[in-house]
């Protein structure tokens, strides 16, 4: 669930528990874990509201002042119906980030990554690109996402979906600028480096 950046203190601190959204159909699920900005949370509730139901206690835990600053940032008309969204913060840890600190890889661990990056390689209508891009996240930590994808000639939008799926197999962390492999990463990297050097079992990766 998107938030802009002056929302992000907020959902943190937990002082914002209340999103108002424009859409033709809600894209969240109440019961389901979302990640922000401001930390994961957890949607409770999603229902469609009138504007002049918006109550005053509810945009200020929207992160507005009034009803009024609301609906003039939430876009609707005749195709999109105003929806009131409350959410908590969760205070466990993001599995991803759990994920991403497991480097000490067994034989089962190695494979199922490895499967992982073969299906994203073969869904790519323009070809396997998990090797590539890892590759490429080893080489220049910290580097901008525009700048990664010039380098590769891709455009910065689909380049950075593609690097956050290879965060949700734990290989790659988000910095302030950039990313970095994740200790799992390295991990994975080295024991197929291991294989193509003959020193560890024959387990082939396109890409």
């Amino acid at each position: 669930m998107r938030f802009t950046k002056p929302f992000w203190s907020g959902i943190a601190d937990g002082s914002i528990t209340v999103a108002f959204r424009g859409w033709k159909r809600p894209t969240v699920v109440a019961g389901r874990p979302y990640r922000t900005g401001g930390g994961r949370i957890e949607v409770v509730s999603v229902r469609p509201i009138e504007p002049e139901a918006i109550t005053g206690a509810d945009a200020r835990r929207a992160g507005y002042r009034d009803a009024e600053e609301v609906l003039a940032h939430v876009r609707t008309d005749e195709d999109r119906a105003l929806y009131r969204v409350e959410f908590r913060l969760l205070d466990e840890p993001d599995p991803r980030e759990e994920l991403a600190e497991r480097a000490d890889l067994t034989d089962t661990d190695i494979g199922e990554i490895s499967a992982g990056l073969e299906r994203l390689d073969r869904a790519a209508r323009s070809g396997p690109w998990t090797g590539q891009t890892l590759a490429l996240i080893e080489r220049h930590p910290a580097r901008r996402a525009p700048d990664l994808a010039e380098m590769v000639g891709r455009e910065t939008k689909p380049f950075k979906l593609d690097v956050r799926k290879l965060k949700n197999l734990g290989l790659t962390r988000s910095l302030r600028i950039g990313y970095e492999l994740s200790a799992r990463g390295r991990a994975y990297l080295d024991a197929m480096a291991s294989e193509r050097s003959g020193s560890g079992p024959d387990r082939g990766h396109s890409g």
